[in-house]
């Protein structure tokens, strides 16, 4: 039985509803001889600011039980350098690019969004409200009438679509997706990290340049999937699952709690191929539910009466 991949997030329609998140494909060229980058639903590169970010100051990356933190604090070479320099190889891949950015104050994210929107190679831009690595980095994404604003400024910005990726670190994420759909987003993504830490207990010291980073991996499934069915429930904005998938079961998991798509991001780093390898498990996947689309399974849960 044929089974029909492709998906629709309010104005974007992917091939295929398997993304790679940003910050762990680099900007793609790493992975052209491990991927079939063409066979993607969607690749999302490292979040690019308005200008250059050095990052956070070492360690900045740490194996943990179950996951990996990180600190990275959002180092990138400006939202210029991204548009001459991997902007081209990006745009010619022939999977959707979704580009990644954030910003200190709405003016900023409205501007790099206008900018981004003179360019046709672009199929729609994540917002990055929920960074925990740098200063500011998820004020967007904690207040619900703050999102709602930025994201409607940003919508009256830029033809793209737009997707406005979750912080877990709020009481209601619930009430925050329900502020980016009132905004215009077009998707959500949900989750950003799990703030975390680790701690060097002979030393007494934090081992994180940063003290604080963001948790991801296997370790936040649970709270991802959680996240997801949340969401589900409280809008009816498209969502774009995000948190330790490592297996084509991750990824139904999602689609069953009711995502659209997913983002499979630190297993890129222990798994290179494994998005490329779950675009070919999923028809299987989905026929063996007695299906033959992704929107059949989304949402599919079947609560206790």
């Amino acid at each position: 039985m044929p089974v029909d991949l492709a998906v629709t997030l309010g104005r974007l329609t992917l091939p295929n509803p398997i993304l790679v998140a940003s910050g762990t494909f680099g900007y793609a060229k790493e992975m052209a001889g491990i991927v079939d980058l063409a066979t993607l639903g969607g690749i999302l590169p490292k979040t690019i600011t308005s200008s250059p970010r050095p990052g956070n100051k070492p360690w900045r990356t740490l194996e943990t039980t179950g996951g990996m933190l990180n600190s990275i604090g959002l180092d990138n070479d400006g939202i210029d350098y991204f548009i001459a320099n991997h902007l081209p190889y990006l745009g010619s891949l022939g999977s959707p690019l979704v580009v990644s950015i954030a910003g200190k104050t709405k003016e900023d994210f409205v501007s790099m969004a206008a900018q981004l929107g003179e360019h046709s190679q672009i199929a729609a831009i994540e917002l990055n409200i929920s960074c925990p690595n740098v200063s500011g980095g998820i004020d967007f994404g904690t207040d619900p009438a703050t999102c709602e604003t930025l994201v409607a400024a940003v919508r009256a910005a830029t033809p793209h679509p737009i997707i406005a990726k979750l912080t877990p670190n709020v009481t209601s994420i619930a009430s925050v997706a329900k502020a980016a759909e009132a905004g215009g987003a077009d998707a959500v993504s949900a989750i950003n990290t799990v703030q975390g830490m680790a701690i060097d207990w002979k030393r007494k010291k934090p081992l994180l340049g940063n003290v604080i980073g963001g948790l991801s991996g296997p370790a936040i499934k649970p709270i991802a999937l959680r996240c997801v069915f949340q969401i589900a429930k409280a809008t009816k904005v498209p969502i774009i699952g995000i948190g330790g998938i490592s297996s084509v079961d991750d990824v139904m998991e999602f689609l069953v709690a009711g995502a659209t798509a997913v983002q499979i991001g630190t297993a890129n780093y222990f798994d290179p191929p494994l998005s490329g390898r779950i675009v070919g498990q999923l028809p299987d996947a989905i026929a063996s539910l007695g299906v033959s689309s992704v929107k059949e399974v989304v949402g599919s849960l079947q609560l206790p009466s």
